[in-house]
């Protein structure tokens, strides 16, 4: 992806201000990514499911699509959204098959194992944000919450983004958000402890 053009003005804060938190990370995605000469993507909300449905007969551009009008549902898809590849984002929801709530142990373990990156990168975006993050073990029926070693992976991945860089795609909507929601470094790794997520 081209990096962020400089030229291209911010979304505005007073137009912000008079939005949902859902809305206002709305604006701020397809501000970054809505344009069909760039990703040509569109973050929507208001759906009873989340779902990536990307381009074809029906629309001409991608959509990120996210539960009802809630901000950590936007920002977990754009975090799945982030992490997919160019091949995974030209299938309906990635090309992946998801297991409902009631996985045996061995199935949230493998949940566990993909859903590090993202959960990762969510967390970087709500505290862009000025969000509180929570782990998501997706798993209610069965009661198996997220595991420490779930939590630890997590935290370190957001550690690696903090000292590497994530990819581009979530570099350019980490610093969107906190221009927006006026926030501090989103990127220091000092901010991001462990404990938080208990």
């Amino acid at each position: 992806m081209p990096a962020p053009n400089p030229e291209m003005a911010p979304v505005s804060k007073t137009s912000l201000e008079a939005r949902s938190t859902a809305e206002s990370i709305v604006a701020v995605f397809n501000h970054c990514f809505a344009a069909p000469e760039g990703l040509n993507t569109r973050l929507c909300g208001g759906f009873s499911e989340p779902y990536y449905r990307p381009a074809g007969d029906q629309q001409g551009y991608h959509q990120v699509e996210f539960t009802l009008d809630y901000a950590a549902s936007a920002l977990h898809e754009v975090a799945h959204w982030c992490v997919a590849g160019e091949a995974r984002r030209q299938l309906p929801d990635y090309g992946y098959w998801y297991a409902p709530d009631g996985r045996s142990a061995e199935q949230q373990a493998e949940f566990e194992k993909v859903e590090v990156k993202p959960q990762a990168l969510e967390w970087v975006f709500a505290r862009a944000c000025g969000l509180r993050f929570r782990v998501s073990a997706d798993n209610l029926e069965s009661g198996l919450g997220p595991s420490a070693s779930f939590k630890e992976a997590i935290w370190r991945q957001v550690q690696h983004y903090c000292a590497q860089g994530p990819n581009q795609r979530a570099r350019t909507f980490t610093a969107a958000l906190a221009e927006a929601f006026t926030q501090s470094d989103p990127l220091n790794g000092d901010a991001y402890h462990l404990s938080e997520l208990s």
